[in-house]
């Protein structure tokens, strides 16, 4: 008897062929596709009717620099893709890896599914991946005049410039950062029955 696990690798196999790694680990599918091979996988994914996922559920980036406490030798940056499919009652993950670490680039998925556009935008936003194909890719949680992308692992925890309105100027101004160093001061007990009762 199958259980409904082996049912999906096996119609994954079937879809998506040798180019895709299946794995399963408690109790979740996750599929790794070639960068060369994504838009083909994803509508396949969407379409063969033994799959069907029809609802795209999130997407995000993924910054690998210091996975595994820095030995990872693989691509620098990946898209993470989570399915559902109504009709099955299963889910999927799909992870795709960009292929230039300088300038991480990767097909857009939102003529496949809509829901990807600001996923994608927000994946643009903090890691900086690039969608080739997206229609509006633009910043959306960061301001427009932002520079870098906040969650790759060698941006600077304290960024290089804050924002303030200032009411002088009736505007919104950008100044380097001023955090000022703060200074720790270890607790002194001064008794030995502090904080008991006598």
């Amino acid at each position: 008897m199958t259980t409904k696990l082996e049912t999906l690798e096996l119609a994954l196999k079937n879809a998506l062929g040798e180019g895709a790694a299946i794995s399963s680990a408690l109790g979740e599918v996750t599929v790794v596709v070639k960068a060369a091979d994504y838009i083909r996988s994803m509508q396949a994914l969407r379409d063969t009717p033994a799959l069907r996922f029809e609802q795209m559920i999130d997407l995000c980036g993924v910054d690998y620099s210091q996975y595994g406490e820095g030995t990872w030798e693989g691509p620098r940056f990946a898209v993470v893709v989570h399915l559902l499919s109504v009709q099955h009652n299963w889910r999927v993950r799909v992870r795709v890896f960009c292929t230039d670490d300088d300038m991480p680039m990767i097909e857009s998925i939102t003529p496949i599914w809509r829901a990807a556009n600001w996923f994608e935008r927000e994946a643009f936003d903090l890691f900086g991946i690039l969608f080739d194909g997206h229609g509006d890719l633009r910043r959306i949680l960061t301001d427009y005049g932002f520079i870098g992308h906040p969650f790759r692992k060698d941006f600077p925890i304290t960024g290089y410039v804050e924002m303030r309105y200032d009411p002088e100027q009736k505007r919104v101004i950008y100044q380097p950062v001023t955090i000022e160093p703060r200074e720790n001061i270890p607790r002194v007990i001064r008794e030995e029955t502090y904080g008991t009762s006598k």
